[in-house]
């Protein structure tokens, strides 16, 4: 479900799209440092962007450095580093914890049962540092399974739950940013739960699989209905975040919320646009193909 909070790199600055590129490369580093191979392979765009927005509102100083990596292994990558990048790498980990244990559970799959044992000590341990967030991470988890089990079409609740998931993942500490923060990550969580359900829409249908835009996607509107609510989640979303007092890495930051979040989205629709051009050519080629 992650991936949509990201930057759009045609609209950034060469020296911001390399200052992103290293806190996204530190948090690789961060989570094989602390939680190993099998913790980098929980990396997500959406955390670069936890890290950098904490970073730029507590003004937290960073450590380069330069490594080598699987992915690079001839030049060697800077990456940034703070207590935010551990902090992202932690949360990270329990993210795919609490859903490898829920494949096992619900579903028996095979590798939620490998993930969770891999993963269980390490996450057991950021757990117990982190007991509010992790909390609230279980409990709307559970809550967004019940919703999805149920068939809800209600997409307040369901993304709702997301969105309540986001917020506490947001809050590194309650201090007097945590209304605003709480904003961004409500509202940001769900857009992201939105935007998931809405690019899944036609292999969900094609599969029977559970969608909460199934009903919507019946009215004529649907398309001008998903546009509203995605633009009315970022738009709380960004008016929140320019409450903030975010110098640090600003220009990054507007990107993502103002661009890089559509990135998907304007995939998305430019993908359908061809297929439609296409499939009216072959429509056309059969009409004539048929007077003559």
């Amino acid at each position: 479900m992650f991936g949509y909070v990201t930057i759009c790199e045609p609209e950034l600055k060469m020296k911001d799209f390399r200052r992103y590129k290293a806190y996204y490369c530190g948090l690789c580093q961060t989570l094989k440092e602390r939680h190993g191979s099998l913790g980098q392979m929980t990396l997500a765009y959406d955390m670069t962007f936890v890290i950098i927005l904490l970073t730029s509102l507590y003004e937290c100083e960073l450590k380069s450095s330069a490594h080598r990596c699987k992915v690079h292994p001839i030049k060697k990558q800077i990456m940034l580093q703070n207590e935010f990048a551990e902090y992202a790498a932690d949360m990270n980990l329990i993210l795919a914890y609490y859903h490898m244990k829920d494949d096992w559970q619900d579903e028996r799959k095979v590798s939620g049962l490998l993930g969770t044992a891999a993963l269980r000590r390490k996450a057991e341990r950021a757990v117990r540092k982190y007991p509010r967030q992790s909390r609230v991470i279980r409990e709307e988890l559970k809550a967004l399974e019940c919703y999805e089990k149920a068939d809800s079409q209600n997409i307040d609740e369901t993304a709702g739950c997301f969105g309540r998931l986001m917020e506490e993942l947001l809050v590194y500490k309650k201090d007097v940013w945590e209304e605003a923060l709480r904003t961004i990550g409500f509202f940001l969580g769900k857009f992201i739960y939105i935007m998931d359900a809405y690019e899944d829409m036609n292999k969900d249908l094609k599969e029977g699989n559970y969608n909460p835009l199934k009903e919507l996607n019946k009215s004529e509107n649907y398309e001008e209905r998903c546009r509203e609510m995605l633009c009315m989640m970022i738009a709380e979303s960004s008016s929140a975040f320019e409450k903030l007092p975010c110098l640090i890495d600003a220009d990054i930051l507007r990107n993502i919320l103002y661009a890089g979040v559509w990135t998907r989205y304007n995939k998305l629709q430019k993908k359908r646009e061809e297929a439609n051009v296409y499939t009216e050519h072959a429509e056309e080629k059969k009409r004539v193909k048929g007077r003559e």
